[in-house]
């Protein structure tokens, strides 16, 4: 059976491609790595992993007919723990421009409170999706989760070096 892909579904798949992108394997004790990455880069990478992770299975979810709102809610809520780290995962001197390999550009210790307003705004949408998953309604859910989708992709677009 042939079904429709509908637009919001491609663009969900879209962002979380670019969540997934953007994160790197770390190690679990956040000590670093052996190439010696120093662990406050290796914290953030598997801090934005793992939010990478919670919004695919959200996204599986809203894939289904019948999707489970509480692993929605659940990963919502996960995605909004991990967003309220963000801010204290950039210290200075972890950045490009320090000789670093990660994505992170200058302007996240440049222009420190549009960084930490974009953190806030995926806090703020995260919190809305886990509020709208309790009361079961696909389209609803479906819209928030674009709308997180989309604070993560406005953060992107400013504070992350795009490596395509």
């Amino acid at each position: 059976m042939i079904r429709n892909i509908s637009p919001r579904l491609v663009l969900c798949t879209a962002i979380a491609g670019l969540l997934a992108a953007c994160s790197g394997e770390a190690p679990a004790d956040g000590a670093g790595d052996a190439g010696g990455k120093p662990a406050e880069i290796a914290e953030r990478q598997k801090n934005f992993k793992t939010i990478a992770d919670s919004f695919k299975a959200i996204r599986g979810e809203l894939e289904k007919d019948a999707p489970d709102f509480a692993v929605i809610s659940a990963q919502a809520g996960e995605i909004n723990t991990l967003a309220q780290k963000i801010e204290t995962l950039f210290p200075a001197g972890t950045g490009m421009g320090d000789g670093h390999d990660t994505e992170a550009l200058p302007a996240i210790w440049e222009k420190p409170e549009e960084f930490k307003a974009a953190g806030q705004k995926l806090i703020d949408e995260s919190a809305s999706l886990m509020t709208l998953a309790s009361g079961g309604d696909k389209a609803a859910v479906g819209a928030q989760a674009m709308a997180m989708g989309g604070a993560c992709k406005g953060c992107h677009d400013n504070f992350r070096l795009d490596k395509k």
